[in-house]
């Protein structure tokens, strides 16, 4: 069995990670970022479209560029990273915190560490998360899972898609397969306003024609083995108008309802989870319930620009580092959302 002892494990390769690690770095710490994908980047790899970094780096990029200026840091500090490597858990002992990992490369593996920065993004709320009803034929996918289709493998997905939410990775995948020589027969949105920000609803939708439905609900999905078609609904009262249904021949319908933080490790860990965000609760420091184990990034709650997540890992990167130094913290206050606030 491999076994390390760092000051710091960062628990995800994404920008939230490797920002996290750096600031880290830069204090003097040895962190280790953990990984289990091959390369680091994260979701950044697969987002080959522009638009990134001009709040970051002050101008725009894509997303493997935005990635590999966070791979040079990394590199430039001589940062250790583990890739290919999956964690099985996390606990915490009177030794610190105790992290087990799993790869092909060194097999079983246990790292100590004094603290943990949780850093492992979101995932994509499927068909089962929205219960569409219909057939269950091939064709129907998540908005990320095409990209990745698309972008990182080479193939194409389908020839006819209906977009299932208006999501701005599913607007972006409108335009992606637009590009691609498929045809875009909606973007159905059961809310009255669109879910994605401005700039992607002119840019992906507009600029293409791609026809936005909104306050409809795809109510059936029609198919054998391959999707054939859905049938989409106006909503009134928030009940779909069944008898104005109106069908679509599509043969894809990929799905862009939202993105929910993954915090398996962390239930694990015992991290109390926000019930709106769905993420841990955390303090001003970005430190969760469990004394050492800061989160930032999509795990912690959904952002809308990648540079958010940058500057928001690079604090919980800099209150790991004073929880190293043993900065005594402010006293807590709690804080109540008000009206017209979230949380």
């Amino acid at each position: 069995m491999d076994r390390r002892t760092v000051d710091a494990v960062v628990l995800g390769g994404g920008a939230a990670g490797m920002a996290a690690a750096s600031e880290l770095s830069r204090r003097g710490y040895k962190p280790l970022v953990i990984d289990r994908e091959r390369s680091l980047g994260g979701i950044l790899r697969q987002c080959v479209h522009n638009g990134f970094g001009i709040h970051e780096f002050g101008e725009e990029l894509t997303g493997p560029e935005y990635a590999e200026r966070y791979v040079e840091e990394v590199r430039a500090a001589g940062i250790d990273v583990l890739t290919a490597t999956t964690v099985l858990g996390v606990t915490r002992g009177e030794s610190g915190l105790t992290i087990r990992t799993l790869s092909p490369t060194d097999g079983l593996g246990r790292v100590q560490a004094r603290t943990v920065v949780l850093a492992m993004g979101s995932r994509e709320r499927n068909r089962g998360g929205i219960q569409i009803p219909g057939t269950r034929p091939a064709g129907v996918m998540t908005a990320g899972a095409a990209q990745r289709m698309i972008n990182v493998d080479g193939y194409v997905p389908g020839h006819r898609a209906v977009v299932i939410g208006s999501g701005d990775i599913g607007l972006i995948m409108a335009r992606r397969l637009k590009l691609i020589g498929a045809d875009v027969e909606a973007v159905v949105e059961i809310q009255p306003v669109p879910s994605g920000i401005n700039r992607n609803i002119v840019q992906c939708l507009d600029d293409f024609s791609i026809p936005l439905y909104l306050g409809h609900v795809v109510t059936q999905i029609y198919g054998d083995r391959r999707v054939s078609g859905v049938d989409i609904a106006p909503l009134e009262g928030g009940v779909p108008r069944v008898d104005r249904a109106f069908h679509v021949a599509c043969d894809t319908v990929l799905l862009s309802v939202g993105l929910i933080p993954e915090n398996e490790l962390s239930r694990e860990l015992g991290v109390r989870l926000h019930g709106q965000t769905r993420g841990p609760m955390v303090d001003s420091r970005l430190m969760t319930s469990v004394m050492g184990v800061f989160a930032a990034g999509n795990v912690l709650h959904i952002h809308d620009l990648v540079d958010f997540v940058g500057e928001e890992s690079r604090r919980a990167g800099q209150a790991a580092a004073d929880y190293l130094d043993e900065i005594a913290s402010p006293p807590e206050v709690e804080l109540v959302a008000g009206s017209n606030v979230r949380y």
